[in-house]
């Protein structure tokens, strides 16, 4: 969008997408930079929207939104938006996307601590708005592919600051991740945030950012190559949705 005249801003809204990514700024470990969120997100939707370029809908790609709902990150080191004011921000983009006349929009997230919040937003926008929006964390689209699920690494995706980020990194942006690899020893007992005692609770308790040091697993195997294919499956997995975005909501902008 930052390259298109307001004209053409308005034009591309009749039948386009707007794609927002959103990231943050915080804590990765000592080895990783504190825009990883931003960078990746930024990833994703870049190679998504290349792969959309022959046979997909027109999508308007907005600057991403660099800063997030941060504040368990802030025992080292973070930039942080509150839960309100996070909401607040992405509702002001999305009435300011609306009333240049775009009728179909969707967030692209990179950071967990932002996914509630996006969700939200998102479902009270089109309550009072001529719109339909999506909304989606890079991560969490669809079920692996039998390629990825030889690839990746259920069981620590996506972490923070560990296998999975590492290995994106690695692909997408090597000269920013720090080496060699640390090693991270096991945690015990493992954080309840990251390894909840039963299925479908979402727990937190005090410190137990810090107690682990900011990471979640253990980063050391993590490798480009790997995180190549990675990248390519989730930037795929956008597309896909995308589309199917694209293809329920088209009578919304014709």
């Amino acid at each position: 969008m930052t390259g298109l005249t307001w004209r053409e801003t308005r034009d591309a809204g009749r039948s386009g997408i707007a794609l927002l990514p959103i990231g943050s700024q915080e804590q990765h470990a000592d080895h990783l930079p504190m825009g990883t969120d931003t960078l990746l997100a930024s990833a994703v939707v870049d190679r998504a929207a290349t792969l959309l370029e022959q046979d997909g809908p027109q999508i308007v790609r907005l600057p991403v939104l660099p800063y997030g709902h941060s504040p368990h990150h802030l025992f080292a080191a973070a930039v942080s938006l509150s839960a309100a004011t996070l909401s607040a921000v992405l509702g002001d983009i999305l009435r300011s996307l609306a009333r240049s006349g775009y009728r179909r929009i969707m967030i692209v997230n990179g950071h967990g601590g932002n996914d509630e919040i996006m969700r939200l937003a998102v479902k009270e926008f089109a309550l009072h708005t001529d719109v339909a929006v999506a909304a989606c964390s890079y991560w969490s689209l669809g079920e692996p592919s039998p390629s990825e699920q030889e690839t990746g690494r259920p069981e620590v995706t996506p972490g923070h600051a560990g296998w999975f980020e590492t290995s994106l990194m690695l692909a997408a942006h090597p000269d920013l991740v720090r080496t060699p690899l640390p090693v991270r020893e096991p945690v015990e007992p493992p954080p309840l945030f990251d390894r909840p005692p039963h299925a479908g609770l979402t727990v937190e308790r005090y410190g137990e950012w810090e107690r682990v040091g900011g990471a979640t697993d253990d980063p050391s195997g993590a490798d480009a190559e790997r995180g190549g294919r990675l990248l390519a499956a989730r930037a795929a997995q956008l597309a896909d949705a995308i589309r199917a975005f694209d293809t329920a909501t088209r009578t919304h902008s014709d």
